[in-house]
């Protein structure tokens, strides 16, 4: 008998990213599904892809994931 393959990090790391965009990608259909039958039978639905913000509240500035300074900031 041949000895057992291993399986690489890399293709463990590919399934488990393929198979996290596949459920975020059938969570966008359900919710799709859910907003269309929703419409039809005439109940509101909130848009999923606004957000609540106070009124007055400043947002976060974006941050270099390299440095951690605002865009346009000196580093040095």
């Amino acid at each position: 008998m041949g000895a057992k393959k291993r399986q690489t990090m890399g293709k463990i790391m590919r399934e488990r990213e393929r198979a996290e965009k596949r459920a975020r990608k059938q969570e966008k259909k359900d919710e799709k599904k859910a907003m269309r039958e929703a419409e039809a039978a005439g109940i509101a639905f909130p848009a999923a892809d606004e957000e609540s913000e106070e009124p007055g509240e400043p947002d976060e500035p974006e941050r270099s994931a390299v440095t951690g300074a605002p865009p346009g900031a000196s580093v040095g």
